[in-house]
């Protein structure tokens, strides 16, 4: 996917040496067809790929328009991609035109929809407009007739196979990672029931699954909107698509959205396929479901092991929609999927940062366990050790206490060095304190960690986030002790209002 929201005008110095083929760099890939095409020498710019393998470049020349050019090392699915633009083109579907291939398929040129996509126009006064305008197009493309793109997709129709590699998925990298406990068997029987409901669906009901129709790869331009990314498109069912376009988690549409555009929706599909309206969106909440529970899954892997900021951010408000899918009875026939899903709506996974100024969170932890997760997708903060300090814990009478305790506490204190400790690191954490508070800056995270998380590291935290809170009155404060479960907010300016 391409945005000017996640661009990244990086060297190509850099990029040329990050990865070498036996044909050359991706750059040089991508030049060199742009030349062979146009005779000229193209100025390259590196975008971001978001959360594919894929790697994007806008290419210009002497005011001439500019062209994106995409390489890749999955050669099926340049194929795939460059067959079906052409195939829906000529079926005039919104979709880029393609202006050259090199001879394997590892790079091509296609049309420059911009840098503008529809997630950017959301918060808009024509958010209704232009997402009904989206589901409409998406119907012109879905019942494209099968035979025109069958032999062109590469992966197969959807089916109970990919249907439990995706329920997996959500298991081994959403739930496994973020340790949640559940019964094994119980949770496969749900997975199992859930995707009998999912696949069977009835023929007229099928047609082009685009697989990732988001506002993400929607762009918005002069000329209108135009479709990107549809390379794992397949057969599948219809409505996937739809429930995937109004349950991203950053869209934010209200149910009251959702409805009104699954009518506008259902209409269109029903007058091109002649089935009732109440029967495509029978089912609406399995697909929710399941859509929910497969972005989780990405989100696990890309956002908490890779670390990529915009995953990580976005969990949150996928959790809220799981939310509400709970809340209105959705996993109530799947009772070890439902229980799973409440304990991770509740967890610190679920929760968004309120209001629009800096929160600062400071953790104590256990070394043993990890450092905390930094949720933010921010990267940056302070961690402090207290292992060099004297330890309670290895005194019978400590070990059941902890740094909230007054024995804990005067046992540290009375040595002297935890003083100069916290003291020194209020100095240390200060100054960005200062500045992310000048800057405008949402989140900055502290940690104190110690061998079992339970005494210098909990003393440590509690002392400096109530230090802070005080310094720094304007910035909300929020203060965890992962391994007791402890969490106290400060100067929360949600309670004064």
């Amino acid at each position: 996917m391409i945005e000017d929201t996640d661009m990244k005008k990086c060297s190509l110095e850099s990029d040329e040496g990050r990865t070498q083929q036996a044909g050359g760099s991706p750059v040089q890939a991508v030049r060199s067809l742009y030349i062979n095409k146009y005779g000229e020498d193209p100025h390259v710019e590196v975008l971001d790929g978001a959360g594919s393998d894929r790697r994007y470049f806008r290419l210009t020349f002497s005011g001439k328009p500019s062209v994106i050019a995409t390489w890749g090392e999955n050669i099926a699915e340049n194929m795939a991609f460059v067959s079906m633009a052409k195939t829906f083109r000529k079926n005039g579907c919104p979709v880029p035109e393609i202006y050259a291939e090199n001879s394997d398929c590892s790079a091509y040129l296609q049309e420059d929809f911009g840098g503008c996509n529809l997630l950017s126009c959301l918060g808009g006064p024509d958010r209704m407009m232009l997402s009904a305008e989206s589901l409409r197009l998406l119907v012109g493309i879905q019942t494209v007739d099968e035979d025109e793109w069958k032999d062109e997709v590469y992966v197969p129709e959807f089916g109970a196979r990919q249907v439990m590699w995706d329920l997996n998925y959500f298991k081994y990298e959403f739930l496994k990672t973020c340790g949640f406990v559940f019964d094994e068997d119980s949770l496969e029987d749900d997975f199992e029931s859930l995707c009998g409901a999912l696949t069977g669906c009835r023929e007229e009901l099928k047609g082009f699954m685009c697989r990732d129709f988001q506002s993400r790869n929607i762009m918005v331009g002069p000329s209108g909107l135009g479709f990107i990314d549809f390379q794992g498109g397949r057969k599948g069912p219809l409505l996937y698509d739809a429930v995937s376009f109004l349950w991203q988690a950053k869209a934010g549409f209200t149910s009251e959205e959702r409805e009104k555009l699954l009518a506008a929706y259902a209409a269109r599909l029903s007058s091109v396929r002649g089935v009732g309206c109440e029967e495509i969106l029978e089912g609406v909440s399995r697909f929710a479901l399941f859509r929910t529970l497969q972005v989780l899954g990405a989100y696990g892997l890309r956002g908490l092991v890779e670390r990529r900021a915009h995953f990580m951010e976005s969990i949150p408000l996928a959790l809220a929609n799981l939310k509400e899918l709970i809340d209105d009875g959705s996993l109530d026939a799947y009772p070890e999927l439902k229980r799973v899903c409440v304990q991770a709506v509740g967890s610190r996974y679920g929760s968004v940062d309120k209001g629009s100024g800096l929160t600062v969170k400071v953790y104590s932890f256990s070394y043993k366990k990890g450092y905390p997760e930094d949720l933010s997708g921010n990267g940056g903060g302070f961690m402090f050790d207290c292992r060099g300090m004297h330890n309670p814990g290895r005194y019978d009478r400590y070990k059941p206490l902890t740094g909230l305790d007054a024995p804990v506490r005067e046992f540290l204190e009375d040595r002297g060095e935890v003083g100069e400790f916290v003291s020194k690191s209020l100095s240390m954490v200060s100054p960005s304190v200062s500045r992310y508070l000048q800057r405008g800056f949402s989140s900055l995270q502290i940690g104190f960690g110690c061998t079992g998380g339970r005494h210098r590291s909990v003393y440590c935290a509690e002392s400096l986030a109530g230090q802070l809170a005080e310094r720094f009155p304007s910035a909300r404060i929020e203060l965890v002790h992962r391994e007791q479960g402890i969490v106290k907010i400060y100067n929360d300016k949600e309670e004064g209002e």
